[in-house]
């Protein structure tokens, strides 16, 4: 098959920890050709989505882990499988790249589906499953996040559209930082916040469950460093091994049949002891973790779901 990946500068991922360099190389392992674009090179020209980029090699050498052929121009249409990989933030250009590949999805298998990636939110899906997160609030009203706090005391408060850890912040009950914090979030952007009750069983880790179609393979643990809330591994999280309980299986049952009735093929779930706090389909992480610590490859099974569909 002809693959594109619409992702963020190839040239500088960690090649022993991006996952979008790992689906590739397995791409590639399996016989299909890779083209690479960066979303700006995305464009709509007179009834065709168009992509200016490479087609490009992969290897497992570090610092000369990929080879570029000539930049050329490419009709999307024309491939049989397109990536929709960039990180966050969800953006208005994020969004707006989703509506692009619309139009060529399903004919162009876009993974994952651009209607329910623009429409499914990271910190949004989850809303839907409220028997399964901690008590949650997502508001730009400044009354109504302090009454969430006033009732749960322990918070944290973060972008409703960030990614990675950044800009996530604990207020605990003695905190006096909650009006300068809404000062700042309202001051950078217009959208709301999210706030959601602190979980002391973070301290153990934030479990990171990996869904192909729908299905489980396998979770890895994100232990925070010492005096930090954060475990996301941007920010210094240290990825553990970990099984899945019953309580993690239980929670994929419920979403599970959700993602894959939504087209969403390669989900990382993060849950925080017995509680779902994000459902990640834009760009999620940890494949290579996972293969690494129980020799899981998730990438191959991501491929088989993708072949069977185009078959």
């Amino acid at each position: 098959m002809k693959v594109a990946l619409q992702m963020d500068p190839i040239g500088s991922v960690n090649i022993d920890g991006d996952s979008t360099f790992r689906i590739g190389f397995e791409a590639q392992v399996r016989g299909h050709s890779l083209f690479y674009y960066t979303p700006d090179k995305l464009a709509y020209q007179e009834g065709r989505v168009t992509a200016r980029g490479h087609w490009i090699e992969l290897r497992r050498v570090k610092g000369d882990h990929v080879s570029y052929g000539p930049e050329v121009e490419v009709d999307l249409a024309d491939m049989d499988v397109v990536w929709l990989r960039q990180d966050p933030p969800f953006d208005m250009g994020y969004i707006t790249t989703t509506h692009l590949l619309d139009m060529i999805h399903p004919k162009t298998l876009v993974v994952n589906d651009p209607f329910w990636v623009r429409n499914s939110p990271e910190k949004l899906l989850v809303l839907n499953f409220p028997d399964l997160t901690p008590p949650t609030t997502i508001a730009r009203d400044l009354e109504t996040i302090r009454a969430f706090k006033q009732k749960h005391g322990d918070i944290i408060l973060k972008p409703l559209y960030g990614n990675g850890g950044a800009g996530v912040f604990r207020l605990d009950p003695n905190d006096r930082n909650l009006s300068s914090l809404y000062e700042l979030f309202t001051g950078i952007n217009r959208e709301p916040m999210i706030v959601q009750k602190f979980l002391p069983d973070v301290a153990k880790g934030d479990k990171r469950v990996i869904l192909v179609d729908g299905e489980p393979v396998g979770a890895i643990n994100r232990v925070p460093q010492a005096g930090e809330t954060r475990s996301n591994m941007h920010v210094g999280g240290r990825p553990e091994k970990v099984s899945l309980t019953e309580r993690d299986l239980e929670i994929c049952a419920r979403i599970g049949p959700v993602l894959r009735e939504k087209g969403q093929i390669f989900v990382g779930i993060d849950v925080i002891g017995n509680w779902l706090t994000e459902i990640n389909v834009t760009s999620p992480t940890g494949i290579q973790e996972l293969e690494r610590f129980d020799g899981t490859n998730t990438a191959a099974k991501i491929w088989e779901a993708i072949e069977a569909k185009r078959a």
